[in-house]
């Protein structure tokens, strides 16, 4: 009777593992996601590692938009601005905390968004990337300093004190 009891439980066990991965599709863009993540990582640890591999993964006409609003720059602008961060053992480390991939239907365009931990606390960043041969190279990314909204209002104050005198230019 034992031995009865005990495959049964073994066939509820394995029905029940056969239903969980039938309702669970597999992520038909899974491996994608998966260089990609690897790819932004790099360009992340380029930064960290002040590799200038880092401005090879932009695009020629890409953009990177910092956290002041006058850090907008073309990938040779912005490598020329980052050239002094770049002479040191690190030019700056952003460590990824979560990361989002979307694409295209045809999987020629990727989009992202991450959360990451920074020097300047927990920020935000978005990208657009495009396939490359077997690679890929950025478009456009953009860095944004997470205010929690419980302090907005203080934030807010401080650069409107800040602006006041510059005529908020």
């Amino acid at each position: 009777m034992k031995p009865l009891i005990q495959r049964f439980f073994l066939g509820c066990l394995l029905l029940a593992s056969c239903a969980a991965q039938a309702q669970a599709p597999a992520d038909p863009d899974a491996a994608l996601r998966q260089q990609v993540n690897a790819f932004v990582d790099g360009w992340h640890e380029d930064a960290t590692n002040s590799r200038p591999a880092f401005f090879d993964k932009m695009a020629k006409d890409g953009v990177y938009i910092g956290t002041d609003k006058t850090e907008l720059w073309k990938r040779d602008a912005f490598k020329v601005w980052a050239k002094k961060a770049f002479e040191r053992p690190t030019a700056w480390a952003f460590t990824p905390i979560r990361r989002n991939v979307y694409m295209s239907p045809d999987k020629s365009v990727i989009w992202f968004d991450e959360l990451l931990k920074t020097k300047m606390g927990i920020c935000q960043a978005s990208g657009v990337m495009h396939k490359v041969g077997n690679s890929f190279e950025i478009d456009h990314y953009q860095l944004s300093i997470a205010v929690p909204n419980e302090i907005s209002s203080k934030v807010i104050g401080t650069i409107g004190d800040y602006e006041a005198p510059l005529g908020a230019k």
